[in-house]
């Protein structure tokens, strides 16, 4: 099958709303390639070997995304042209705001992840590795293996990473973990591997959902993980000790009302890929639902929720 990769120059700040633009096109993922976060990597030494070069110029982001090419594609990438120019007239710098599109093999994109994708350790214990590097685990890793095929979460973003460390520090042994918007399903294998009993794993996007339960089998840990169509309200009952979303501001905001009754007394909830732009209103979803806001964490341009509710 052939698609076309469609690549947005932008901010920053506008990163949020052209994935946003491009999910309403109906794509199955989004790619960031964010030079700030790369230099970040490279510094840091969570990267064995990187020969990527450093980003002198980290302003722009570029946000890619892919279509089929098919009859309806001239009609998506005129509708794309015109909401990307629409974001000026709502206060965002949307910046070169260029899009360009190649048509591509779907063999020829998913090789194109590798170039991109190494061993990262993102926590104490937590590694994240892709399936086809090699790795030596040191004593007490856990690591999680990796494809990420079409759907967005590899393990490297800060929203992932924030949620990963999140994880680490509220997972206990037995618990029960909702993770809504699984993509990769990153988070819910990390999750399990923490020593949750029971992962539920949503996401309403079936390209996610066949790559999340591919992960999960690849990690084997099928016995503890379930991966489902859905969302919070539709494709989750009963209650979580631990509910993580790792989406988008505006699919949080309209997430937050539900997520007290999705959780036990006392529970956790993780809410991460909020751009830092909408952090106050997010927040105050957040609040206006119940929850108590305990920590917010902040990487760049961007901020993950730990809130509870009731006392913990």
């Amino acid at each position: 099958m052939k698609w076309a990769e469609i690549s947005i120059l932008t901010t920053h700040e506008a990163t949020e709303a052209v994935a946003d633009i491009f999910h309403g096109l109906g794509t199955s993922g989004v790619v960031i390639e964010d030079p700030e976060l790369v230099n970040s990597y490279r510094r840091s030494g969570t990267w064995d070997y990187c020969d990527i070069p450093e980003a002198e110029e980290t302003g722009t982001v570029t946000v890619k995304a892919y279509l089929p090419a098919d009859d309806a594609l001239d009609d998506k990438l005129r509708l794309l042209a015109e909401r990307i120019g629409g974001l000026g007239g709502h206060d965002q710098d949307k910046g070169h705001g260029l899009v360009r599109w190649q048509e591509v093999r779907e063999a020829d994109w998913a090789d194109a992840w590798k170039n991109y994708f190494f061993p990262v350790r993102v926590g104490d214990r937590l590694v994240v590795k892709p399936s086809w590097q090699e790795y030596l685990a040191g004593d007490g890793d856990l690591v999680i293996e990796l494809d990420p095929g079409m759907a967005f979460g590899t393990g490297t973003h800060q929203t992932t990473v924030m949620c990963l460390r999140l994880l680490e520090e509220t997972v206990r042994p037995g618990d029960i973990v909702f993770d809504v918007g699984t993509g990769s399903g990153i988070l819910a294998v990390a999750a399990a591997k923490l020593g949750a009993g029971e992962v539920r794993a949503v996401d309403n996007d079936p390209v996610a959902v066949r790559v999340a339960g591919a992960n999960v089998a690849a990690n084997a840990v099928g016995d503890r993980v379930t991966v489902a169509a859905g969302d919070l309200v539709s494709g989750l009952a009963g209650q979580a000790d631990v509910v993580v979303a790792n989406i988008i501001a505006d699919a949080i905001v309209r997430l937050a009302p539900a997520v007290p009754d999705r959780l036990a007394d006392g529970g956790v909830f993780l809410a991460g890929g909020i751009i830092t732009g909408r952090l106050g209103d997010t927040v105050d979803a957040v609040l206006a639902a119940g929850l108590t806001v305990e920590r917010v964490l902040e990487d760049g341009e961007w901020a993950t929720i730990l809130a509870r509710k009731g006392d913990g």
